[in-house]
């Protein structure tokens, strides 16, 4: 892996043809200096935007990427710093460029999404003959495939040449102890290469079957720096063995990194996310 910051405006949605991870913000939910842990993965002229917070609309508009631009989604959870921002995607896309984005989702999940986060900002802007907007109208909707024989809930599609995964993860509420008794969210294994939790409460059993079925080459984990709540802790990702650590970058983490900047080299983790800097496999 090799790391480049972006430096030039506008952004391209496109490169060589390497799969590349770019992070419109690394920080968490509450964060004030680098904004939200959203990813676009880009792979030759195709990619995929992995969740869109409520700091998204501004971090591509100071990115010189117009929103519209971005064509095809994948929504982790229904947090406001990962979904904050699709209302605007819709609507935008919708009464401006009048052409639909793609969304990767399940049935369960889009069920989730739309009843109880997106339907009260978008379906009533119109009515048709009694009916209002609906999920599909907004949206071109990827169905993904559930692949049976793996060891937690997974689906799988392609993005154009993009190979994404998502599994199950367990992030919210605070006290289940396995995936099926947590409500929907999901993380991503990516071209079978590189693993990208989103938001997960310390998950051995996750680290380790995905360890044993892909042996990714990096893993970009959730990670808080401080124990409790319904992110990993930066003591519990201690614990792993140090060939996990030492392939595992931080992300989602707090303003106060500079004061736990000891404390990641201390476990052997292989650094923090930067945010606007492009993660490139060749």
């Amino acid at each position: 892996m090799r790391t480049q910051k972006q430096e030039k405006k506008p952004f391209v949605l496109m490169n060589d043809g390497h799969l590349a991870f770019f992070f419109l913000g690394v920080g968490s939910a509450f964060t004030k200096r680098h904004y939200q842990t959203n990813l676009l993965i880009i792979k030759g002229k195709d990619h995929l935007m992995v969740d869109f917070g409520s700091k998204a609309p501004q971090a591509v508009y100071e990115l010189g990427l117009p929103l519209t631009d971005i064509r095809n989604f994948l929504i982790t959870h229904s947090h406001a710093d990962h979904i904050g921002g699709l209302e605007e995607v819709m609507l935008l896309n919708r009464y401006v460029r009048r052409e639909k984005p793609k969304i990767v989702i399940n049935p369960t999940y889009q069920t989730l999404l739309w009843d109880m986060s997106l339907r009260g900002g978008s379906a009533f802007n119109e009515e048709h003959s009694g009916e209002v907007l609906t999920f599909a109208d907004m949206w071109e909707i990827v169905r993904p495939k559930w692949l049976e024989s793996y060891p937690r809930e997974t689906h799988e599609a392609n993005v154009g040449s993009i190979n994404v995964k998502f599994y199950r993860t367990m992030h919210i509420p605070d006290n289940p102890q396995n995936w099926q008794s947590s409500f929907w969210s999901c993380g991503l294994m990516i071209d079978d290469r590189v693993m990208f939790t989103s938001d997960t409460r310390f998950d051995r059993d996750l680290i380790d079957s995905f360890e044993e079925l892909f042996e990714p080459e990096l893993i970009f984990h959730d990670c808080q720096f401080y124990n409790g709540g319904v992110h990993a802790g930066i003591d519990e990702l201690g614990t792993l063995p140090p060939e996990i650590r030492k392939k595992m970058m931080l992300v989602h983490y707090g303003d106060d990194w500079e004061d736990n900047e000891a404390k990641v080299a201390k476990f052997g983790f292989k650094g923090l996310t930067k945010q606007w800097h492009h993660y490139i496999f060749d």
